[in-house]
């Protein structure tokens, strides 16, 4: 279904030929020869780099390389036109017969329509949200989440056996201060007047259900005691709360984790202690005494020695503390132990996606997975830019501790869940991003999410008034993919069925890269070409969708309707939004 890669197979067997005919080496490698479509579509239908990436290997001058490649492509009985560009490029015209075919292909796949072998059944590891369980989620947990979940989609369509994963941080301080805040609220669910919320407590109101609840349980149990006596039960009780209120947030936006993982659990399961054992006994583990942090003065610094990471011997640029002052275990050596465990059960591939706020740690932990992998695993760290909130030209402010920040489930409820998955695909993950109340209310092609949504409705649209116009056409997708497709001459049409078979290309790329942004770029443009399409008609009756006049065109045409609703609800898919079949 990918005809790139069919055209792939078409260069590597024209190289294969001429080395048989003793115009080049045998057994060049062509794993770096790429077909793709031109950047200028006036160059051609398909450009390859074959001659420019075999030139050096085989000893001879790119331009040569590329003059034997075009005669031999030349002769392919899909190509009208192979031409050499500049230092050796190749570009090929192609039979409109080929779009036609693949139009039909289209049709058939359906809604796999784009699924890839790439990741060969391969099993990941994609951890996203992770958000520490004090709170329920924010917008500024929103792009994480959405951005790993499309991912995950991503790379299941493209053949990977996907984990979706929840690091759950119940190890750290934060959640003592969460039992503590809910100790509060658990006094004042029993009558207590508590006043003003401690600094250093969580004052937010989602904790007063969380003390009810606790009161209800265990009645007075807990009033008068110690800390020591209830921190503990009370820290068990509130990240469970937390986490079934996360789960509720996540459901509302349409994610779902096939695993949650408890840090605490790890460390009380010994999990960091055989992760640090394993790379002990390799050497990679030893005390001593870091530099100072460059730029701080000497009578700042005080040398102590450490438990250490060899973290420079992958890549990192200092080594990394494993122990605190006090002998607990760091953060980062919680985090050795997180992946150790993921490697120990099967995923030599993982990816993380984290918050801006992270990026500073990116470097030990990439180390550290090669170094618990033994070189056999990989980690990709996607950093997640932050989201500024705006509402009628204004920033809405928020801050979690204050209390006041705007929850994930009231930009959810705001403007539904569809809307702001697509919002938080519209850029690269590492650039920040505006949301904007507004704009995501508008109905024109400046809001990518209605003007890509409206194309798939349009296109439903088409094919519904067919059932009327033309009473009895079958416009079943095989009915249409066996019509006359001949009939499509017009060079837009064609310009948008070439648009339509750079999908399955377009979703291994952003599989390979970890870019699920990519498919909303792509999207816009064939919701672009579609729109563009219908306008056309409403100048030009001979170009509309419906000829009355001419079944068999029409049907034609409508074909390249349903393959275009096809693509776009594809792509919607893997985002995780529901495509639109009316506007209203």
């Amino acid at each position: 279904m990918n005809v790139f890669k069919e055209f792939s197979a078409v260069v590597g067997k024209a190289v294969e030929a001429e080395a048989e005919a003793g115009g080049l080496p045998a057994g060049l490698d062509l794993a770096r020869v790429a077909v793709e479509p031109p950047r200028d579509p006036s160059h051609g239908d398909m450009a390859t780099n074959a001659a420019m990436v075999l030139a050096k290997p085989a000893g001879m001058p790119p331009r040569a390389l590329a003059d034997r490649l075009v005669k031999r492509l030349a002769a392919h009985p899909d190509v009208t036109e192979a031409a050499m560009a500049g230092p050796g490029f190749i570009n090929l015209r192609l039979k409109d017969e080929v779009w036609r075919r693949q139009l039909g292909e289209i049709l058939r796949a359906g809604a796999s329509y784009g699924d890839s072998s790439l990741g060969a059944g391969r099993p990941i590891n994609v951890e996203y949200v992770s958000a520490n369980p004090t709170g329920p989620l924010h917008i500024g947990h929103a792009r994480g989440t959405v951005v790993g979940d499309a991912l995950a989609n991503l790379l299941a369509k493209s053949g990977y056996k996907v984990t979706r994963e929840y690091y759950i941080n119940d190890a750290g301080t934060q959640v003592d201060v969460l039992a503590r805040s809910a100790h509060l609220r658990y006094r004042e669910a029993l009558g207590e007047a508590i006043g003003e919320i401690p600094e250093g407590c969580y004052p937010g109101e989602y904790l007063k259900p969380v003390g009810a609840a606790l009161a209800a349980r265990d009645g007075k149990k807990w009033l008068g005691r110690p800390e020591p006596e209830w921190l503990g039960p009370l820290r068990e009780f509130a990240v469970a709360k937390m986490m079934d209120l996360i789960r509720d947030d996540l459901a509302a936006i349409g994610v779902h984790h096939d695993v949650f993982t408890s840090e605490r659990a790890l460390v009380e399961a010994g999990a960091v202690d055989a992760a640090l054992k394993d790379l002990e006994d390799r050497g990679l583990v030893y005390v001593g005494t870091l530099e100072p942090p460059k730029g701080m003065k000497p009578d700042d610094w005080e040398p102590r020695p450490q438990t250490l990471f060899r973290s420079t011997r992958f890549g990192d640029d200092m080594d990394r503390p494993l122990r605190k002052s006090d002998g607990s275990w760091t953060y980062f050596a919680g985090d050795i132990a997180n992946h150790f465990d993921k490697y120990r059960r099967g995923f030599a591939d993982m990816i993380d996606i984290w918050g801006a706020d992270h990026a500073g740690h990116i470097k030990r932990m990439v180390a550290a997975a090669k170094a618990i992998t033994g070189g056999n695993g990989t980690l990709d760290v996607k950093i997640c830019q932050l989201v500024k909130l705006m509402d009628k030209g204004e920033p809405v402010k928020m801050s979690k501790r204050a209390g006041t920040f705007v929850t994930l489930r009231d930009l959810v409820d705001e403007v539904g869940k569809d809307v702001v998955r697509f919002v938080m695909l519209t850029r690269k993950n590492d650039t920040p991003l505006d949301f904007d109340l507004t704009a995501v209310r508008e109905q024109s092609r400046d809001n990518p999410v209605w003007y890509v949504q409206y194309a798939h409705a349009r296109a439903h649209s088409v094919l519904r008034n067919a059932q009327q116009e033309f009473p009895g056409l079958d416009a079943t997708a095989s009915a249409l993919a066996a019509g006359p497709l001949e009939r499509l001459t017009d060079a837009d049409e064609l310009a948008l069925i070439r648009q339509l078979a750079n999908w399955p290309r377009v979703l291994e790329g952003a599989a390979e890269a970890h870019e699920p942004h990519r498919l909303a770029f792509y999207m816009y443009d064939a919701a672009a070409a579609f729109h563009g399409l219908w306008t056309r008609g409403r100048d030009e009756s001979g170009i509309r969708f419906l000829v009355r006049e001419d079944r068999a065109l029409t049907t034609a045409r409508l074909a390249l309707v349903a393959a275009v609703a096809t693509v776009i609800a594809a792509g919607l898919a893997v985002f995780g939004v529901e495509p639109m079949k009316e506007m209203r």
